[in-house]
């Protein structure tokens, strides 16, 4: 099979030719109005459309006044197999623009995307994003919870045992935490998060930018108390804080601090250490001088 040569990824400008390739466009997650000028621009050119969803695309499509007209629209998810993908696939080294958008949000963030993006590639296919709303990080816009450094974890395992299991493997990153959650499930990992990486500050994100839109925090146990009495309704984010000094063992930051001290000074060295795990300047700044003066 032959794919075109990369184009240039300019196209999707208005009334403009779009060139071959794949394109991931981001799709609003609530708020119709949220799409981008360039995803309309691709959504009216590309040759081909590809859905996670087709009915909520061609709703979409029809709000904004794209007409689909005679081009194919084909249905891409976690159960299409591989048939499909090689016909897109297909499409693409024929010189075709293919569209592909998920049922909300960016492709690739919890969405079966990713396969098709890395088939395209591996076919010497040009891949490239339009990029647009995302819940994980409106989600962090809105949440309160430190923002220099961040984990998004996705969905957790359903089953409790793997739940818990999932949470113990994060408790010591040192970074913000984003989860996507099923309501009906909400309680119960609120409460299992508390229980596994200790009571941190968070935020759980609901319906964001829809009519019921709602941002609620405080910690993991008084959250999960409240949704456990009061089920909620729609899509979740939950954002937790960073964890404490108390998840970082001390021989594990004994040796982080060996480490920076072959390249830095005491000072630098505990900042950057410090900064990273989100612990206390000031313990980590005397580890420092007793590291460098036993070394020295």
């Amino acid at each position: 099979m032959t794919i075109p040569e990369k184009a240039d990824f300019g196209g999707g400008k208005p009334g403009g030719a779009v060139p071959a390739g794949l394109y991931l466009v981001a799709v609003p997650i609530g708020n119709a109005r949220d799409i981008t000028l360039r995803a309309l621009d691709l959504l009216r050119g590309a040759d081909m459309l590809v859905a996670e969803d087709t009915r909520s695309l061609r709703h979409l499509m029809d709000i904004h006044g794209v007409a689909l007209g005679e081009r194919p629209l084909w249905s891409y998810h976690d159960h299409s197999g591989d048939r499909v993908r090689q016909r897109i696939v297909e499409e693409i080294a024929a010189g075709k623009s293919v569209v592909y958008a998920s049922e909300a949000g960016t492709p690739m963030v919890s969405d079966p995307g990713f396969d098709l993006g890395r088939a395209v590639r591996e076919a010497g296919g040009a891949v490239t994003s339009a990029p647009g709303a995302s819940a994980a990080i409106m989600a962090l816009t809105l949440a309160g919870q430190p923002t220099d450094r961040f984990l998004f974890a996705g969905f957790l395992p359903n089953a409790g045992g793997a739940r818990k299991k999932a949470l113990d493997e994060l408790a010591a990153v040192p970074a913000t935490l984003v989860f996507y959650e099923s309501p009906k499930r909400l309680a119960a990992m609120l409460a299992d998060a508390a229980d596994r990486l200790g009571d941190r500050p968070a935020t759980v994100c609901r319906e964001l930018t829809k009519k019921f839109e709602e941002v609620r925090e405080g910690t993991l146990s008084a959250l999960a108390t409240h949704y456990e009495g009061a089920p909620p309704r729609g899509e979740i984010v939950v954002v937790v804080g960073k964890g404490d000094s108390e998840n970082i063992r001390e021989f594990d930051l004994e040796q982080e601090v060996n480490i920076a001290l072959k390249t830095m000074s005491v000072r630098d060295a505990a900042d950057y250490v410090s900064t990273r795990y989100g612990v206390k300047r000031r313990p980590v700044y005397q580890l420092a001088m007793r590291l460098a003066k036993e070394t020295g």
